[in-house]
């Protein structure tokens, strides 16, 4: 049986005439941690957005070995993968409690659910102080573990993260970084990470593709490229 949980395979995608990704390939293994480098405009954003079905694509994205290109968003979610957008998409209207609930929503496990708001509340003790206050109100860095914690109210398969340090004060990336780690060790959950701190990914995920106008043009495994100092200096900036 494959240890493969998603591979793109050819993929090109568009926003109307405009054509972003060129013939990206990659893959991500069951319970690994890849992550997606590369300068503003290089197709990051856009790669995460066709692999949950937001953007009109070409070429094949299997997950578990089962195509979804091509499939409503909602048939992707309900398959298991969750999507931490760019600016976080909390529900700023609606309680802490209620955007948990909202990320459930496709659960029927009802037991279980009860028992994740707990996991949660344990991976993000602040939440649980704030359970009843409007997201509205929360601070940046906690509506940022807010949507990461409503995306892992879904029992994901696959994370989605995009740019979750963005805005962040530094000590609260770390923190957030570190519970990334804890979770993907302790639930086995994969992700596919988006962040334009190039040090900071590399450090958390194990696999690194590196992107150029929407195209790879280095991959590896992220030690590797962390350690290659000619790949730093020329696409990473450090």
């Amino acid at each position: 049986m494959s240890d493969v949980l998603l591979q793109v395979r050819g993929l090109h995608a568009q926003y109307g005439p405009t054509r972003v990704l060129h013939g990206l390939d990659f893959e991500l293994r069951k319970g690994g941690i890849t992550t997606i480098l590369g300068a503003n405009g290089a197709g990051k954003t856009t790669t995460l957005r066709a692999v949950c079905g937001m953007v009109k694509t070409q070429g094949e994205i299997l997950l578990g070995g089962e195509r979804i290109d091509g499939k409503p968003t909602e048939a992707i979610v309900r398959l298991g993968v969750a999507h931490v957008p760019d600016g976080r998409g909390t529900f700023l209207n609606f309680t802490v409690e209620e955007n948990l609930r909202i990320g459930a929503y496709t659960r029927k496990d009802k037991a279980e659910v009860q028992a994740d708001f707990e996991r949660m509340y344990g991976y993000f003790p602040k939440l649980k102080e704030r359970r009843r206050q409007q997201a509205g109100t929360l601070s940046g860095g906690e509506q940022q573990m807010l949507a990461v914690s409503r995306a892992l109210m879904l029992k994901p398969r696959l994370l989605l993260l995009d740019e979750p340090s963005f805005g962040l004060a530094p000590l609260i990336v770390q923190e957030l970084f570190e519970i990334f780690r804890a979770i993907n060790q302790k639930d086995g959950i994969s992700m596919l990470l988006v962040e334009q701190n190039a040090s900071l990914a590399l450090r958390l995920a194990d696999h690194a593709y590196l992107l150029e106008t929407g195209r790879v043009v280095i991959s590896g495994t992220a030690e590797s490229i962390r350690n290659d100092e000619s790949v730093r200096r020329s696409y990473l900036g450090y």
